[in-house]
């Protein structure tokens, strides 16, 4: 295969890649799993994951996963649904791996930081614009949460 062409199809997946990756940002309630995002933009699952991890960091599952924790971080923030309740509506459904994976990201559990948001070194963003309010609370992909938040 030639440099251009190589060039081509490197630049033809990353338009395939970051459509993907809309997808699970507008449809993370959804049950989506990566066979069905492949599939969706003609990739084998494991060509789709190999790209996704080289161009963003993580896998595809890791991603969304990060997605939906942070929609469950605004809805535990209001106070008004219970944990389960959020597990459901951001598109998880196993209270067990949402709390697993809460937890990993945001360095404590869901029902601690329901209650206590400041528990999770949760920022105060009155007066911020919403683009930095979002990037400032966003949780820590990869195991990162600070270690003294997890005791």
């Amino acid at each position: 295969m030639t440099s251009k062409a190589a060039d081509t199809d490197h630049l033809r997946d990353l338009v395939l890649l970051r459509r993907v990756r809309d997808r699970m940002d507008r449809e993370y309630t959804q049950p989506l799993d990566v066979a069905a995002l492949a599939a969706g933009v003609h990739m084998s699952a494991g060509h789709l994951s190999r790209q996704f991890k080289a161009a963003y960091g993580e896998s595809p599952y890791s991603y969304l996963m990060t997605r939906r924790i942070e929609r469950a971080m605004m809805l535990l923030r209001r106070g008004d649904l219970s944990v389960t309740e959020v597990c459901f509506a951001v598109g998880c459904s196993s209270l067990g791996t949402f709390s697993t994976r809460f937890t990993e990201l945001v360095g404590v559990p869901p029902s601690v930081y329901r209650n206590d948001p400041l528990a999770a070194e949760a920022i105060d963003t009155a007066g911020l614009p919403a683009c930095i309010a979002k990037q400032v609370t966003r949780p820590v992909r990869n195991r990162e949460a600070p270690l003294r938040a997890r005791s």
